[in-house]
């Protein structure tokens, strides 16, 4: 979260508000040993900062929908 002054907020307000709404991070001001916060209203999308990791599956995906473990896994259920 960044922090800034009442005067580095004034001084730079639109790109600061900007950032705000580009990356969903809460801006904080420190004003009199008190902190002010500006947040965006809509929540963030959590999925947006997920990074791409397309090596993780080893093969097609689609080959997953079709696995039985039933042959594999003995539970015994009372």
């Amino acid at each position: 979260m960044k922090t800034v002054t009442p005067t580095e907020l004034r001084g730079n307000i639109y790109n600061l508000l900007e950032e705000v709404l580009n990356t969903n991070i809460p801006l904080e001001i420190i004003k009199g040993g008190r902190i002010l916060r500006i947040v965006p209203v809509e929540k963030a999308d959590k999925f947006q900062n997920l990074i791409s990791r397309p090596d993780v599956i080893q093969g097609d995906p689609e080959t997953l929908v079709d696995v039985s473990w039933e042959e594999e896994v003995a539970l015994d259920l009372p």
